[in-house]
């Protein structure tokens, strides 16, 4: 057993695991004890820190679904949980949230995941579209009020011009 526990350690590496209570308040189960994972790149390269991540057994507690389950989503796209250097699926606050959504397409909604992937295509479509909206909004806002600017700048030199 301990052998099995050494060699889990030295197939993370460098990675650290800080363990804490993640079951939100507002979670049905209460009997459910879960545990978020942070994960820290720690070493010389001072890497990136990871927080609020789950592993796929906490994420599978979460949502109520089967690890299995979420092996599957990952395999036929829907999901990219990072990864440890050890190969160990870490799922995001997005990730989880993502979950949510598939899980009520395919069990309330009752889409194939086919179809869920269609939907979760067209949603980022749609954000996509929404946020060049916006950008171009803002584009537009940008060059009135620099055309307000230089015509004024425009009339002070003109007035200037008319003085001397």
């Amino acid at each position: 057993m301990t052998e099995r526990r050494n060699a889990d350690s030295q197939r993370l590496g460098s990675v650290r695991h800080v363990v804490r209570d993640a079951v939100p308040p507002s979670f049905p189960s209460s009997s459910l004890s879960a545990q978020r994972v942070a994960a820290t790149h720690s070493g010389d390269t001072g890497g990136p820190r990871i927080e609020g991540v789950y592993i796929i057994s906490v994420a599978a507690r979460l949502l109520e679904m089967h690890p299995q389950t979420l092996r599957k989503y990952e395999r036929v796209g829907l999901v990219r949980p990072s990864r440890t250097i050890g190969m160990l699926r870490l799922y995001s606050e997005q990730d989880i949230a993502r979950l949510r959504l598939i899980k009520h397409l395919v069990d309330e909604m009752r889409i194939n995941l086919a179809g869920v992937e269609f939907v979760l295509a067209m949603a980022g479509r749609l954000l996509q579209a929404k946020d060049r909206i916006s950008d171009a909004d803002a584009e537009r806002r940008f060059m009135e009020v620099v055309g307000e600017e230089l015509q004024e700048l425009l009339g002070m030199l003109n007035i200037a011009g008319e003085s001397r």
